[in-house]
């Protein structure tokens, strides 16, 4: 399948450098749930654990595996190539996930268990932007919501949506472009960002509307919502299963 934009056409491929080399990915599974205020990555979801979902996505689209979990806690679940400790920050379990990946590696996919519902099709996809020459590669979606600056509780700016996308992940990178960005140790806030700073060519493909990010307990009760049918008083209408 080749990979597209969010706009729906394909990527170009003229004078590209094709990378054909072993697909490794990276779950980053090492939060201390600071946030979450409990490691969310242990949460159940449709009768297995976030990191789970995740786990086995990565295992049914990339050649290997590097896992990185929080200090102290074993790994009990599907067999994974590589284990890591998390640091105090993503870029350090980054780094640590970086140094447990062989050197032929040439296409690092790089996700996380707050997105346990990506499907199949955004892992194959954004492997094979890189596969096809790109640095980098993420799943979006258009802000198709009005975006407001709030200040104190007031509005105070509506942000022109005009090229304006959601990022989701997982997100896919030339395995030697992405170590090169970390060589300094940078703590940034998103990788594709940092390579984009740094001149590197990150392209977009079609995400998911299901692949919603765990960043609260809402968040994660409106995702048993979508991985369940419904019940009486929890939603109007019966979604189903979603299955990747």
């Amino acid at each position: 399948m080749s990979a597209t934009r969010v706009d729906g056409h394909p990527i170009e491929e003229k004078g590209m450098t094709h990378c054909d080399g072993p697909s490794w990915a990276i779950v980053l599974a090492g939060g201390r749930g600071a946030r979450f205020g409990r490691l969310k990555q242990f949460e159940s979801l449709d009768g297995m654990r976030l990191v789970d979902h995740t786990v086995s996505a990565a295992r049914r689209t990339c050649d290997r595996i590097v896992l990185v979990l929080p200090a102290g806690v074993d790994w009990d679940g599907e067999r994974v190539d590589a284990l890591a400790v998390g640091g105090d920050h993503q870029s350090e379990s980054l780094r640590a996930a970086l140094a447990e990946v062989p050197d032929d590696a040439q296409v690092l996919l790089v996700t996380d268990p707050a997105h346990p519902l990506a499907p199949d099709r955004v892992y194959t996809d954004v492997i094979a932007a890189v596969r096809a020459g790109a640095d980098g590669a993420v799943p979006v979606l258009p802000m198709l919501d009005v975006v407001q600056r709030v200040v104190d509780g007031q509005v105070v700016a509506t942000i022109p949506k005009d090229g304006t996308v959601i990022t989701q992940t997982p997100q896919a990178f030339r395995a030697s472009v992405l170590r090169s960005a970390h060589a300094g140790r940078p703590r940034p806030v998103e990788n594709s960002g940092l390579l984009v700073d740094l001149g590197h060519r990150v392209v977009t493909v079609r995400g998911d509307p299901a692949n919603l990010h765990v960043a609260t307990d809402d968040d994660l009760a409106a995702l048993r919502r979508l991985a369940r049918p419904a019940v009486a008083n929890d939603v109007d209408t019966p979604l189903g299963k979603i299955r990747s």
